[in-house]
């Protein structure tokens, strides 16, 4: 009997993507070796991100103007990411805190920048009316996190942020549930929950964000460029399951958010845990 982990770090994978990669260990579709071997320039491995970046944008209806990244690290790094990359020494960005993962985010950010803190809750037991938060009138973006697993806490709506760009960590949320992307101008999320094994992590970023990262931002975490180092065997994992998710939302009616006001959810994945 196969163990369905729901604790904090990997989840369970779904079992035919585990039975596929069984499968193709020693010769992946013909080419006499397994995908860990190949080139992560060869023409294989380009099809390969390729498929996964086509099947995460069906599933979540990611409009043209977004980039879809790849990258390693897990989503921590994007902490320190995201300011070096959208914003100057001296730039201030909002933060909320509302619980562990947001606080941990806050932390980090405040290395790179001038951090206002929007709103804070002591408990993290609700999310706070968004009429009570303190919005900066100079801040380059608002960042939150809408799903903390480790005291409970969801947002059911955004903060409309105006032409402040928001972002949101949506590492234990991705895939089981519709987002709509064009809310935010940055999304990220560690993968090991519902797309693939840990060590991926996927951001989606609005293409006008491109380009600013810092001069002394590593090159392992500009952005723009970090998607070519991921493994080629953690991508295939990836797309399998979005091939897999992809399929079993069609037949569950899944709307994507954009393209309709009343949603048809699907259930609960049995391969959703916490962050």
């Amino acid at each position: 009997m196969r163990v369905f982990n729901f604790s904090a770090g990997p989840a369970v994978l779904p079992e035919p993507v585990l039975k596929q990669a069984a499968e193709e260990m020693l010769d992946w579709r013909g080419h006499g070796m397994n995908v860990m071997e190949m080139s992560h320039r060869s023409k294989e491995f380009i099809d390969i991100a390729a498929e996964a970046e086509a099947d995460l944008r069906e599933l979540m209806d990611i409009p043209l103007n977004y980039r879809v990244l790849f990258l390693q690290g897990g989503a921590t790094g994007q902490f320190a990411a995201i300011p070096m990359n959208i914003t100057k020494p001296g730039d201030k960005a909002d933060y909320a805190i509302t619980g562990n993962w947001s606080k941990k985010a806050t932390q980090e950010a405040k290395k790179y920048l001038e951090v206002n803190v929007a709103v804070k809750t002591d408990a993290h037991t609700h999310i706070p009316k968004f009429e009570d938060w303190e919005f900066s009138k100079d801040a380059k973006y608002v960042h939150i996190t809408p799903n903390e697993t480790i005291h409970g806490v969801a947002y059911n709506q955004y903060p409309n942020t105006g032409d402040v760009p928001l972002i949101g960590d949506v590492s234990s949320m991705i895939l089981s549930q519709p987002i709509d992307v064009s809310k935010f101008a940055v999304l990220y999320a560690g993968a090991q929950k519902n797309i693939g094994p840990a060590g991926i992590t996927v951001v989606i970023i609005r293409e006008d964000l491109l380009g600013q990262a810092r001069e002394d931002t590593p090159i392992e975490r500009t952005v723009s460029t970090g998607g070519s180092r991921l493994t080629v065997w953690s991508i295939l994992l990836a797309s399998c399951a979005c091939r897999l998710l992809a399929f079993a939302a069609k037949s569950v009616a899944w709307v994507p958010t954009s393209r309709a006001h009343a949603l048809t959810r699907p259930r609960m994945s049995p391969y959703t845990s916490s962050r």
